[in-house]
């Protein structure tokens, strides 16, 4: 009598993929990070993925194994938000209320950069002049960071680069007429140049704060918020040295002022470039 041969084993079902939105993340090693937070948790290495590009988690589990998991990524300090099946998963930057909040920061920054570039000339004040081109490069740049939202990562990382370039250059612009005013200034109007700075500020802190919830994300986002977040930094600035202008009755706290503002625009500029280079060698 021959010995029966073996019932094949039934293969498993597979499980259906579980999405989350990530918040808070940055680059593919923030991906990796959390992907071996899930790993830890018992999800196969084949079984979860997390997209850098559009800041979604994929994973493959069973609804029961669900809370151990998110418990386990939660505690790598990133947010998630469990997209419902069928529901878009639209990468953050496509957010419409991302498309308002720059829409914002380009009226803001542009109108008030024309206005505060008057301002600099009556005032006399370097650092009020670096503001003001702040200001409107600000607004040129999200604008372009505006007609970027629907291009491909590669495209927006490219993107990305001019901004930081053109940071580059309008930094190495403002040491250099800032270097030419140290042997030719006078003391700037202090009055003139602190009330400037003070409205400056007021409408920094508005277009900043549309932006908040936007400031990470791919090398454009961040760019974006760089961009405002140096104008508000540059703006108290500005303040601080028209204090100091009048107090001593010196030009040396306007021009040390501009170029530490100029500084700023550099340290920006090496960020993103290199945030959008990490970008492209993803892709």
């Amino acid at each position: 009598m021959s010995d029966p041969s073996p019932h094949p084993t039934a293969e498993a079902p597979a499980l259906p993929p579980v999405r989350y939105r990530v918040s808070g993340m940055d680059c593919a090693k923030d991906a990796a990070q959390i992907e071996r937070a899930a790993q830890g948790a018992g999800v196969a290495s084949d079984a979860v993925k997390v997209s850098a590009a559009t800041h979604v988690m994929t994973l493959r589990a069973s609804e029961a194994d669900l809370p151990a998991i998110e418990a386990a990524v939660s505690a790598t300090g990133y947010g998630f938000e469990r997209i419902a099946e069928g529901e878009d998963a639209a990468p953050a930057h496509q957010d419409p209320a991302y498309r308002r909040a720059l829409w914002i920061v380009v009226v803001l920054n542009l109108g008030y950069g024309v206005v505060e570039m008057v301002g600099g000339f009556w005032a006399g004040s370097q650092a009020l002049l670096a503001d003001a081109l702040d200001f409107i490069g600000d607004g040129a740049i999200t604008f372009l960071g505006l007609l970027a939202i629907g291009w491909s990562l590669a495209w927006r990382a490219r993107s990305a680069m001019i901004q930081g370039v053109f940071l580059g250059v309008l930094g190495l612009g403002v040491i250099a007429t800032t270097v030419w005013r140290a042997f030719a200034g006078t003391p700037p109007e202090a009055g003139l140049m602190g009330l400037f700075g003070l409205i400056a500020l007021a409408v920094n802190v508005a277009a900043v704060l549309p932006l908040l919830r936007f400031r990470k994300g791919d090398a454009n986002m961040r760019a974006v918020w760089l961009f405002s977040r140096n104008d508000a930094i540059g703006n108290a600035a500005v303040v601080v040295a028209a204090g100091l202008v009048w107090w001593l009755g010196s030009a040396w706290p306007d021009l040390i002022v501009a170029l530490a503002i100029a500084g700023l625009f550099l340290h920006s500029s090496w960020s993103i470039i290199r945030d959008a280079r990490a970008d492209l060698r993803e892709r």
